[in-house]
């Protein structure tokens, strides 16, 4: 299998096509199609990690006043966007990473890949248009597939370790923005040992020093980004018992604690990634193969990463659309492997293409509406003084950046609260503290939610808080006492 990997035949997907028009005009489509969605209002993720981002320094919690269970290049990529002042850069970095994607798709497979990643990247049912982790790693891990393939690829039969070094430095990168996003570390395990497994001595040796090569990249990435969080107060230790103890533990209490939101959430997200062709797009590949598949080694890679990123998106517990996202360089090696040109694979993507298109006629029609948001963050905004601080229960974090004020209480999201709060005794000491918000936002007629008991918080919400406001749901309380 090794001499099949390292000698390429005319078989084999072109993995390094010329830069023919059609990747670059299909990069720029999906750039055009995401401008009308530069200016929505951000949603909770993105308010949440601008905000987390905007403030991260050495402090009380895991990021500065902060804490958000993701990796430090994920809010390294959001401090960089409201450096250059929020919103509207954050979408444009969206942007950029959707254009570097569809290029390098095009790289590693050739038109087909390429077609592939923009009708996905532009397809709103896999929530392409909020700009989250599995959108920013799409393109790091693309990268690291493409440098893989071209390395034990090589015509001259040698490995190429500064490629395979750089490989890995993409892999790891993928994996700290976000963390389950390890589809490079699948790849390698497959093209760079299983190989060698069943030969002699050589091909062992050989196979030890591509992967030490793919291995000092990561860890050079790994140490690199670290060492910088480190200085901005986020430890090696705090950052492990964030991205890996406190996802089995939220895995704990989804299991036992979640509403039926979250059973529904799933089957949307079942439906969704039938209606944007998922599974058609993996089942033409397959169908529609060059026969025989000359490179087996890349076809077992590809399968072997689209069930870890299908695995990923199902057990990731909430369900969100932007799960799917982590999909997409699957299908696009997928695709690369099978041969890509086949006619089943050019009906299955002008199909989804169709899909995608509905999807974005729906959006632009019917934009995401989060009007309550923003009128409750106008409302505390206005009303609100130098040195006013606001808690938001919970989650929502856009609400926070929108009214442009600071929170005491370093949950911003709902699911660390559930898991590090769940009884609210931080939040009552923060709401009954001399330093106490001046303004809550409070979803519902209590602070009680699944896998939250109120007992403790309620009494001082009410006791030193009255509603001023309400839209919706949503109410505003302001503290009249102490």
């Amino acid at each position: 299998m090794l001499d099949r990997v390292r000698s390429p035949s005319p078989a084999h997907p072109p993995v390094s096509p010329p830069w023919l028009p059609w990747p670059l005009l299909l990069a720029v489509a999906a750039a055009l199609v995401r401008v009308p969605f530069l200016r929505l209002p951000l949603t909770p993720d993105e308010g949440g990690f601008l905000v987390v981002a905007g403030q991260w320094h050495p402090g009380s919690s895991l990021y500065g006043a902060y804490f958000v269970d993701r990796p430090p290049v994920l809010l390294g990529i959001f401090a960089a966007a409201d450096a250059l002042g929020g919103g509207i850069a954050l979408r444009l970095i969206g942007m950029l990473a959707v254009v570097v994607a569809v290029l390098l798709a095009g790289r590693l497979g050739g038109t087909p890949a390429a077609a592939v990643a923009a009708v996905l990247l532009s397809s709103p049912l896999l929530g392409v248009m909020e700009v989250d982790g599995e959108l920013l790693a799409v393109p790091l891990v693309l990268g690291s597939f493409l440098l893989l393939v071209r390395s034990v690829r090589a015509v001259d039969g040698r490995a190429r370790y500064a490629e395979l070094w750089a490989a890995g430095a993409l892999a790891a990168a993928a994996a700290l923005v976000k963390q389950n996003l390890v589809d490079g570390f699948v790849v390698a395990a497959v093209l760079l040992v299983a190989p060698a497994l069943g030969r002699s001595r050589r091909p062992w040796r050989e196979a030890a020093a591509r992967a030490g090569s793919f291995a000092a990249g990561a860890a050079g990435t790994l140490l690199l980004v670290l060492g910088v969080a480190s200085t901005r107060g986020t430890g090696p230790a705090a950052l492990w018992d964030a991205i890996v103890t406190f996802r089995a533990d939220a895995a704990a209490v989804i299991d036992t604690s979640a509403s039926s939101a979250t059973s529904t959430r799933f089957d949307a997200l079942v439906v969704a990634a039938l209606l944007a062709g998922l599974p058609l797009l993996a089942a033409g590949a397959v169908i529609g193969r060059r026969r025989p598949v000359a490179d087996r080694a890349l076809l077992v890679a590809a399968l072997a990463v689209l069930a870890w990123e299908t695995a990923g998106a199902l057990l990731g517990g909430s369900y969100w659309h932007h799960y799917l996202i982590a999909l997409v360089p699957g299908l696009v090696l997928l695709v690369t492997a099978c041969g890509g040109g086949g006619r089943v694979t050019r009906v299955t993507t002008v199909l989804a293409a169709v899909s995608t298109g509905f999807a974005l006629s729906w959006s632009l029609t019917h934009p995401l509406h989060l009007g309550a948001d923003q009128q409750v963050a106008s409302y505390v905004r206005q009303h609100s003084r130098p040195g006013d601080t606001v808690v938001v229960a919970f989650g929502h974090a856009d609400i926070v950046r929108e009214t442009g004020l600071v929170s005491p209480y370093p949950y911003l999201w709902s699911l660390p609260v559930r898991v590090r709060d769940p009884h609210l005794e931080q939040l009552a000491t923060v709401l009954g503290g001399a330093d106490a918000p001046r303004w809550v936002v409070v979803d519902g007629d209590s602070l009680g939610t699944w896998g939250v008991d109120d007992r403790l918080a309620e009494p001082v919400l009410d006791a030193r808080y009255r509603e001023v406001s309400s839209v919706g749901d949503w109410r505003v309380l302001e503290r009249v006492s102490g």
